[in-house]
């Protein structure tokens, strides 16, 4: 039997600037997705990287004083260190400047310009220097700006080689119309859809070149030495190169893959990269998930043009990892929009993670120490139990159903139903009472709270993946499985408790905010 695998990639990042929130929940979705599917024994690839070329890139770097390849060098280099700070379990890196990535772009190119794909144009229209493409009119707000940049486009009339887009455009929707959970959440299929029509009815090509005369920072197009590629049909290529394309080891196993991507970029990935790869004869991604924004003060999206973005390092220094990994997670409703604040912050890492399950693990671990010395073995089960497991069962494969359909907050959700289900029966059961009245149904309760949490922390380790680890090791309970179907599959082993890990402190804020 074939081995299962998953594949999934992020957008590579575009290096005018350093790594932010944004950028940050893509990354650890993907991961979490990755390890999602580890645990369960799949086979994984996970692809991340940086997009290097382009006018951002050379403006960027001559405002820093320094060469493009050097900037270049500088932030992707941040960008890898960010990830490695998080324990981002990625695969590969790719950088678009790398010789692997301009060989599969030039091959590419090549195919599709002796099958008559690509043509030399002239073309006036307004574009926008900070996405790097052409707007329609449709696409610009009520001031006649570019909604994301807040600036109005420039008029410009140059000659261009174009990819015929409009030859593909037919396929890709008829393709997409006949499978619609391509693009998930579904709002954004119907947006695609509509974006596809309205190219179909304007009838212009894609666009995929520039004059050396403007920009020099890009791949040369090898069958025309006086321009570069365009920056979008560079990039979105990087995800078939660092596999190997068109025969590599990796390409065979794991392409088509999952992409995800915010839905700012949904136009070049759900319209332009369909299109190529089927001009070029590529497999087409098998699903493309579309997140949200997060917005900062006033409900504005944070990014980096607008300077109002996070940096993940001070993040992860303020917050430790694994609250940062938490709350983006859980926080966001995957494909809606999410705030960010201080003050939804601490209420839901001090709900959720302090209170719920910090005070869960803290009261049963001290009783059990403080009554037994540590866990036993062979310890029959409390009456409660009959109603764990069977809650445990039902909430794991509520977690399973929701991380197979990327709904990571509703799988985080389901199995802290499981932890609120402890708390209650701790507040109900009073053992600190039953130490003194029925101190022969004390063991029974305490370990099977301490199955509880292990079957929690087993799912929960997937996002809290320093601290669930250390308690799972510091308790050193058995599970036949990664995720164990419920608590009746966890064995406790005798062992002396003296200490564990601090899970969770509580987060303090500012009294004008919470007043």
């Amino acid at each position: 039997m074939k081995e299962k695998t998953f594949s999934i990639t992020t957008p590579i990042y575009y290096v005018n600037a350093k790594p932010h929130l944004g950028h940050t929940y893509t990354t650890i979705a993907c991961d979490t997705l990755s390890r999602y599917h580890r645990t369960k024994g799949e086979k994984v690839f996970f692809l991340t990287g940086t997009d290097e070329h382009g006018d951002k890139i050379v403006k960027a770097a001559e405002a820093a004083g320094k060469t493009a390849q050097e900037y270049t060098d500088e932030i992707s280099g941040l960008f890898r260190h960010a990830w490695e700070e998080l324990h981002i379990t990625n695969d590969d890196f790719i950088r678009t400047t790398e010789e692997r990535h301009k060989n599969v772009v030039g091959q590419v190119l090549t195919k599709l310009h002796n099958k008559g794909d690509i043509y030399l144009s002239s073309y006036t229209g307004k574009y926008c220097f900070g996405c790097e493409r052409y707007l329609t009119d449709k696409e610009l707000d009520e001031n006649g700006h570019c909604p994301d940049h807040k600036i109005p486009p420039e008029l410009i009339e140059e000659s261009n080689y174009f990819f015929r887009m409009q030859k593909y455009l037919p396929v890709w929707k008829e393709m997409l119309a006949k499978n619609p959970e391509i693009i998930y959440p579904e709002r954004y299929y119907n947006e695609v859809m509509g974006v596809i029509d309205e190219l179909i009815k304007g009838g212009e090509d894609l666009s995929i070149s520039r004059p050396r005369s403007r920009l020099t920072w890009g791949i040369e197009l090898p069958f025309d030495k006086e321009y570069v590629t365009y920056v979008w049909f560079d990039a979105l290529l990087n995800y078939v190169s660092a596999m190997g394309y068109p025969d590599g080891q990796v390409y065979g196993e794991f392409w088509p893959a999952t992409h995800m991507i915010a839905k700012d970029i949904l136009k070049p990935h759900a319209v332009y990269w369909p299109t190529m790869l089927l001009a070029a004869e590529i497999p087409l991604y098998s699903r493309l998930l579309v997140h949200g924004y997060w917005l900062g003060w006033g409900d504005v999206k944070m990014s980096k043009s607008l300077g109002n973005a996070l940096d993940p390092h001070d993040l992860k220094k303020n917050l430790g990892e694994d609250a940062l990994r938490f709350f983006l997670m859980r926080e966001m409703n995957f494909g809606q929009d999410a705030r960010f604040s201080e003050d939804v912050l601490s209420r839901r890492l001090n709900t959720d993670l302090a209170n719920d399950l910090g005070n869960l693990v803290q009261r049963t671990l001290s009783m059990l120490k403080k009554y037994f010395g540590g866990t036993s073995a062979d310890i029959p089960p409390h009456s409660m139990e009959a109603d764990l497991t069977a809650l445990s069962r039902q909430k794991g494969k509520e977690f399973h159903e929701a991380m197979d359909n990327y709904q990571i907050h509703k799988a985080i959700e389901a199995i802290f139903e499981i932890v609120r289900y402890l708390n209650g029966s701790i507040e109900s059961h009073k053992p600190w009472a039953m130490a003194k009245t029925n101190s022969d149904e004390l063991a029974p309760f305490l370990q099977s709270l301490l199955k509880g949490i292990v079957f929690a922390l087993s799912y929960l380790q997937i996002v809290l993946v320093n601290k669930a680890p250390e308690l799972l090791d510091a308790i050193d309970a058995k599970t036949e499985k990664s995720f164990p179907k419920s608590v009746a599959d966890i064995v406790i082993q005798k062992k002396e408790i003296t200490e564990w890990p601090m899970l969770f402190a509580r987060i303090e804020t500012n009294a004008e905010e919470t007043a």
